[in-house]
């Protein structure tokens, strides 16, 4: 039996077209889908396949997870989804962020963006808040033009001194009002920081297709989450807290909470898979200049003290967001994830972190998915536009995209549009997007995954790395190919669940090692929602949401045959294991046959 809490919950719909909302009740079919699950549900039933990505018939779907904004730890992810201008497939891209929260504690299980304004020279806003008296939240459009143009640490604060209440922004920069692939959508963090990005597939350029700059909520006074069953929930709550609060990687000073997401440039690198000069190598002599472990010694010494992590969003416990601080003790970025002083470090054979933490701070400003930005980046070098090493140079680029000049837009549109410009061999990116931080020729296992996931080339679609070298859930060889097919398999299909959750994918680390927080997991959902899911039903709800997915690829024109990794990494061995990818194609057709 369900709690009639859904009864209570709204999707919303903004039409930008004529600028209207509309209320609608939570359809019977999508009771008990929410995050990942239901935008990818919401774009399958209702985005034309083989429509244009920035025409009228694209949607942006935003929709928390099923145990966001109740008290569940590490739970305030949001996610994005559409048909994605970079792949053409349907996108998922989530974040940490207040945000999140505040959309399920306005009752809103889901907002919908839909239609494209006549009148394009203008962008606008919208500010959804709780009418006590209505007892539903309230929609209300503003002009957003004043902000145009501005990088968004210029327009954040202007929008906080705006409005008043508990106020939290998502919204595009500059890279989505020039319409790039690599464009994300940026939500403030903890500090007010428009830092947080659901920054794959160009999703920022599909929010500015509809000429919308902000959603700004206004959680003041807003009921909350109902939970079915309390006693349940809490009973999960604490299991997970525990597991989480005791496992090496996520308690507090452990591994993330020290070094942030940084401390796996060190692993990977020993490991021999940290993609190195754009994918030409993987190891990279400066890396440890470049790793968490770096930045907690600099930071320690330009502070004088030990500086540990930060959440990136409310209740969470595991705190793995840090901050650059220059030797004055200004802040020079926060946060440099582990993806992003890659891909602007190792990647671009650059050593120098003040530089990348200026390159991280300039895609946040201008709007940019800093993956896409450092692997675009390493084949513009591989082409010849700069050298690989000249961090000035890469610094300089990345001003030009965030300024619309004719090579900024070029590398706007991403690696791979980048790549066929420029006459480039080696471009790493699967169904148009770029590789993250992790070499397949290295680690197969993550390879299966980049090759066969509905999202393009992405690590947190089916995160093998736990095994392969972290030993989390046991270890296996990262090097070998074998059965790691069926492993692939099963990360996508629990991460799907995750992503649905509302839960961060770094709970993986200690529900994967830990039973007890596996069933806590499973218990703080089943509280929510009123359910009697087990663990075969959660990775049954996950499979179900990749076969959403995988249709609407399809049917978009995404066969089988886009499972596939670059020619050049089945041709090239990559230092220092001097491996091929070799994992044969029936092994990749078989992830989803086998589903």
């Amino acid at each position: 039996m369900f709690h009639p809490v859904e009864e209570a919950m709204w999707i919303l719909r903004i039409n930008m077209t004529d600028r209207t909302s509309k209320w609608e009740a939570v359809p019977e079919r999508f009771r008990t889908l929410y995050g990942r699950a239901l935008t990818s549900k919401i774009v399958a039933e209702e985005v034309p396949p083989l429509c244009h990505a920035l025409g009228p018939n694209n949607k942006l779907v935003l929709s928390a997870g099923i145990v966001t904004s109740t008290p569940a730890p590490t739970s305030a992810r949001v996610s994005v989804g559409c048909k994605s201008p970079l792949t053409g497939g349907i996108k998922e891209a989530n974040a940490g962020t207040s945000w999140g929260p505040d959309l399920a504690s306005l009752r809103i299980r889901a907002m919908i963006v839909e239609g494209l304004p006549q009148d394009t020279d203008k962008f606008w806003g919208t500010l959804i808040h709780w009418d006590a008296d209505a007892k539903q939240p309230v929609v209300e459009f503003f002009d957003a033009s004043e902000y145009t143009g501005k990088d968004v640490y210029e327009a954040y604060p202007m929008i906080y001194q705006r409005f008043e209440g508990r106020i939290s922004i998502a919204s595009i920069g500059n890279a989505g009002e020039y319409g790039y692939g690599n464009s994300g959508i940026v939500f403030n963090d903890q500090a007010k920081r428009p830092s947080r990005y659901a920054g794959r597939g160009g999703v920022g350029a599909v929010m500015a297709s509809k000429r919308l700059k902000f959603i700004v909520l206004n959680a003041k006074g807003a009921p909350g989450v109902e939970i079915a069953d309390k006693a349940l929930f809490d009973e999960g709550r604490k299991k997970m807290i525990d597991a989480i609060r005791s496992h090496p990687i996520s308690k507090p000073k452990g591994g993330l909470n020290t070094y942030g997401t940084a401390v796996l440039v060190n692993i990977l690198n020993e490991a021999g898979g940290l993609p190195t000069r754009n994918f030409s190598a993987g190891r990279f002599d400066g890396a440890p200049k470049t790793a968490g472990e770096a930045i907690f010694e600099t930071n320690k010494e330009r502070t004088g003290k030990e500086v540990y992590n930060h959440a990136c969003s409310p209740g969470c416990i595991i705190q793995c967001s840090n901050t650059l601080f220059n030797p004055d003790q200004s802040e020079r970025a926060s946060c440099i994830e582990y993806e992003s002083t890659w891909a602007l470090g190792a990647n671009l054979g650059v050593e120098d972190l003040d530089d990348i933490a200026t390159m991280v701070h300039l895609c946040n400003a201008y709007g940019l998915d800093t993956i896409e930005t450092g692997v675009t980046l390493g084949v513009a070098m591989e082409g010849g536009v700069i050298p690989f090493g000249d961090s000035k140079g890469a610094i300089q680029l990345i001003h030009e995209m965030g300024k619309g000049t004719p090579t900024g837009k070029m590398l706007g549109g991403g690696a791979e549009v980048a790549g066929k410009l420029l006459g480039v061999r080696r471009v790493p990116t699967v169904k148009g997007q770029a590789m993250p931080a992790y070499e397949p020729r290295a680690v197969k296992g993550i390879g299966i995954t980049y090759a066969t996931t509905t999202m393009g080339a992405d690590h947190t679609a089916g995160y093998t790395i736990c095994p392969e070298i972290l030993g989390v859930s046991g270890k296996q060889d990262p090097l070998s190919p074998e059965g790691k097919a069926a492993l692939s398999r099963a990360f996508q299909a629990t991460t799907a669940f995750i992503d649905s959750s509302g839960h961060c994918l770094f709970i993986a680390f200690p529900i994967l090692d830990i039973a007890s927080g596996f069933e806590g997991f499973i218990q703080e959902c089943n509280g929510v929602l009123g359910t009697n899911w087990s663990a075969d039903d959660v990775v049954a709800y996950g499979a179900d949401v990749l076969k959403v997915e995988r249709a609407f690829n399809e049917a978009a024109g995404i066969k089988a045959e886009a499972d596939r990794l670059p020619e050049f990494m089945h041709l090239e061995p990559l230092p220092p294991h001097n491996q091929v990818f070799d994992v044969p194609d029936e092994a990749l057709d078989s992830v989803f046959k086998e589903m």
